[in-house]
C-alpha cells in the first residue's frame, strides 16, 4: 500500500479512469491513428510521472 498519500488528517489514493471518445468514431481511429494516440498518451504520462495500469481500445 505504498501508493497511498497522506497528510496530517487525511489519506488518499488517486486513480483515474479516462475514456477517450472522439467526436467521429470511424474505422480510421482503429488503424494507424490508434497507435499514434497510444504513443502520445504514454509519452504524456511519462512526462508527468503517471503510471498507466491498463489500456485498451474498443471497436
Amino acid at each position: 500500500m505504498d501508493d497511498i498519500n497522506s497528510l496530517t488528517h487525511s489519506k488518499w489514493r488517486c486513480k483515474y479512469h479516462i475514456v477517450f471518445a472522439p467526436k467521429y468514431r470511424r474505422q480510421e481511429i482503429y488503424g494507424q491513428i490508434k497507435v499514434d494516440i497510444g504513443q502520445i498518451l504514454r509519452k504524456l504520462c511519462e512526462q508527468k510521472g503517471v503510471e498507466i495500469i491498463e489500456a485498451q481500445a474498443c471497436r
